[in-house]
This record gives C-alpha cells, sequence and structure tokens, in this order.
C-alpha cells in the first residue's frame, strides 16, 4: 500500500569530512544523515533549493529515499543553517517506527489575532512561547498546533494548561501551567507618548518662566545704569 506522506529523494554520500561539505555547498548541494537505532548512520546530498523549500513548508513526518535504497520515514532531528544568511547547511534526520511514540517538537502558530478585542484597542499581542515538545506515534504528529486567540482581551494570558492537544498528542512539560503561550498587554506607545507631552509642557513652563524673569531683571539693571549716566 502507497504511503500518503510526502517523499523527498535525495542522492547517496561518499565523500565525507568538512573539506568535501564545503565544496558540496558552493556547488549548490546540502550534505545530510539519516540516523537509525541500532543501525550505521547512512549520509545523502540534496539540491539546496529543492531541500530548501521542501522543509520549508514544514512537514512533522515524511519518507526519505535515498538512491539506490527504498524510501523511510523519518522526522528532521536537527537543522543547522548559516549564521547571517540563514540558508541550510546541513540536515540530520531520523529514521522512525511508525508503531512507537516518539518526541517531537512542533511550532505553535496563534490563530485570530486581527480579530481580538485586545488588539482592536491597540493592545500589543507577544507570543512567548513559539515551539513545543509533544509525544505521539509519528504518524500523529501535526505539522503544527494552532492557538486561537481571537477572544483575548488586554490583560489576558494564555497558559498551556489551557490547550487541548490534538487526538494522540501528549504535551511535554512538567508544569504546563508555568508555559505561556501568548499574553496580550496594554498599548504601551500611548502611554510613552503622554510622557513625553507632559514633559514638554513642563520644560515649556519652566522655560517660560526663566524668561519672564529674565526680562524683569533686565530692566531694573538698564534703569540704574541710566540715572548713574544722567547725575555724572
Amino acid at each position: 500500500m502507497a504511503s500518503d506522506r510526502p517523499t523527498f529523494k535525495a542522492a547517496e554520500r561518499t565523500s565525507f569530512g568538512s573539506r568535501t561539505s564545503r565544496r558540496l555547498r558552493r556547488e549548490g548541494q546540502v550534505p545530510g544523515v539519516v540516523y537509525t537505532n541500532g543501525e550505521a548512520a547512512r549520509p545523502f546530498q540534496a539540491d539546496a533549493h529543492d531541500l530548501g523549500l521542501f522543509i520549508a513548508e514544514g512537514h512533522a513526518l515524511f519518507d526519505l529515499e535515498i538512491e539506490g535504497s527504498g524510501a523511510v520515514p523519518v522526522v528532521v532531528k536537527e537543522e543547522q543553517r548559516h549564521p547571517v544568511r540563514g540558508h541550510l547547511i546541513h540536515l540530520d534526520c531520523q529514521q522512525v517506527d511508525l508503531n512507537q511514540e516518539i518526541q517531537a517538537d512542533v511550532e505553535i502558530v496563534l490563530v485570530g489575532t486581527d480579530d481580538s478585542p485586545g488588539v482592536k484597542e491597540g493592545g500589543i499581542l507577544e507570543h512567548v512561547t513559539r515551539e513545543i515538545t509533544i509525544e505521539a506515534l509519528p504518524t500523529a504528529i501535526p505539522d503544527q498546533i494552532e492557538v486561537v486567540v481571537s477572544e483575548m482581551i488586554i490583560g489576558d494570558t494564555v497558559q498551556l494548561d489551557t490547550i487541548t492537544a490534538p487526538e494522540g498528542v501528549k504535551f511535554v512539560a512538567d508544569s504546563p501551567e508555568e508555559v505561556t503561550i501568548a499574553t496580550l498587554n496594554p498599548p504601551k506607545i500611548v502611554e510613552e507618548e503622554t510622557e513625553v507631552e507632559e514633559e514638554t509642557e513642563v520644560i515649556g513652563e519652566a522655560e517660560a518662566e526663566g524668561e519672564s524673569e529674565g526680562e524683569g531683571s533686565g530692566d531694573g539693571d538698564s534703569g540704574d545704569g541710566d540715572d548713574s549716566g544722567d547725575e555724572g
């Protein structure tokens, strides 16, 4: 029976070492490795553009077919990216047993942000936790966890213990009630502008008072000088 999982095809890699890896990257290839419990790791290489697009689609589970061998179900174990440009430079995958639960990190996506009453009032929605560790069978791992925030008002906080995990999925967290997913804070920008306006008014009043006192003092000095000149 054919699998309905997406499949990525890669080429076998027979040369190793940092020098070889650099050469592959210059040639537009990304080196990778598939780890299998109890067996030797299997190195591969793939077109950087094609692999980058495939990984960006966010597949939690997919079949990796290395040239010369059959496709195997894998999950991404680690992505190594260029520290400046951010593109993929190495990929580690883990072959999985579809009948055995594993742990995986899944992205958290906020849904309904524009409909939130607090956001409409100018509140600042902060996405605190963007990824969560889950435990599930490989076939039950979701590509992402959606958290609805369309009802949040200013001052609200969403904790992990209030989120319902998808069927067959368990959140891995010692204290779910202490894991903050999102908060909706008051509009700080308005407060800062108000403070600046108040400071400007105070400074303006102080300068006006200073100019008034200076003008009065100058008139007195000028009068005394004129009187002395007349007497002379």
